[in-house]
């Protein structure tokens, strides 16, 4: 538990689904704040198609914003990348953290991406080996890793051999999508553990949404099953354009504070978290689905 390292989604994931364009300096103001706050990898965007995701339209100048504190921030930097075009705008960036990554599902593969799940693999995993060439730190995902909001019950077979594919490739640091929110406990446990068999040296990330309400059970499940690196939220905002049921992420300052019941990552700063998700559900006029920055955290 006490290496457990928290990457911060919400200006990526948390926003792709707003309406509301959020002004680029508005997003620099919540990025600061996110980073004093002593998060381990924080995702400024994504670099897309902007026409087709408009809240992810300023990525290249978020950072550029924050290119001259490179030295200075102990918190990474990570992006997301559908292609090879997308590839080239963040290494050009000057990202810490590069992630990519394939769906499980073909229907929500072609609508994401406009490929097939086997048409994607072959060019993430090819995207993967030469940014690791680049010296970039990469991560790959598995996209409706647990469930489709259009095809319904995915074959765990074939997300174990997809990541059988990245790790046969040299590709280690790979990520769990929950995209549709489908996962329970006991499927979260047996695909973790199933993917632990093959091989040592990978190290795992989950990404639940919280559409049925189990997000934090299956966080708390991926961690007893070998995962150390969890995606998660500010405000619980967030989901996927691409799929059937958007739903929000499993909220940063929720599973911050359960840490932090236990004693643990005393060092992250769960008031600056809760101030961000203030000041998102300001701006956006709204109530989020995140539960500690309305209740305070408790103090005992």
């Amino acid at each position: 538990m006490k290496e457990i390292k928290i990457h911060e989604v919400g200006l990526r994931d948390g926003l792709q689904m707003e309406s509301e364009p959020v002004p680029t300096v508005t997003k620099e103001q919540w990025s600061e704040m996110l980073i004093d706050s002593g998060l381990d990898i924080l995702q400024l965007g994504s670099f897309v198609n902007p026409a087709k995701v408009p809240q992810m339209a300023d990525t290249d100048e978020l950072f550029e914003y924050f290119k001259n504190s490179k030295k200075n921030r102990k918190t990474l930097l990570s992006c997301l990348v559908l292609n090879e075009k997308g590839l080239e705008r963040a290494v050009n960036a000057d990202a810490d953290m590069i992630c990519m990554g394939v769906s499980a599902s073909e229907t929500h593969s072609k609508k994401n991406t406009g490929m097939t799940t086997d048409e994607a693999l072959e060019r993430i995993i090819k995207m993967a080996i030469e940014s690791t060439n680049l010296g970039k730190m990469v991560q790959v995902s598995v996209q409706s890793a647990f469930g489709c909001g259009f095809e319904g019950r995915i074959s765990e077979e074939k997300v174990i051999n997809i990541v059988r594919r990245y790790v046969d490739s040299g590709i280690t640091n790979i990520s769990l999508a929950d995209t549709a929110g489908h996962a329970y406990p006991e499927q979260v446990k047996r695909l973790f553990s199933s993917i632990l068999e093959l091989s040592d040296k990978i190290n795992l990330a989950c990404h639940f949404h919280n559409t049925y309400g189990l997000g934090m059970a299956n966080v708390y499940t991926a961690i007893e099953n070998g995962v150390t690196y969890i995606e998660t939220a500010f405000g619980g905002l967030g989901g996927c354009p691409f799929t059937k049921i958007a739903a929000g992420n499993v909220c940063t300052e929720d599973f911050i504070h359960s840490l932090h019941r236990n004693n643990i990552r005393k060092d992250i700063n769960l008031e600056k978290i809760i101030a961000v998700s203030k000041y998102a559900s300001g701006f956006f006029v709204k109530e989020l689905p995140g539960l500690v920055y309305k209740t305070g955290g408790l103090k005992y």
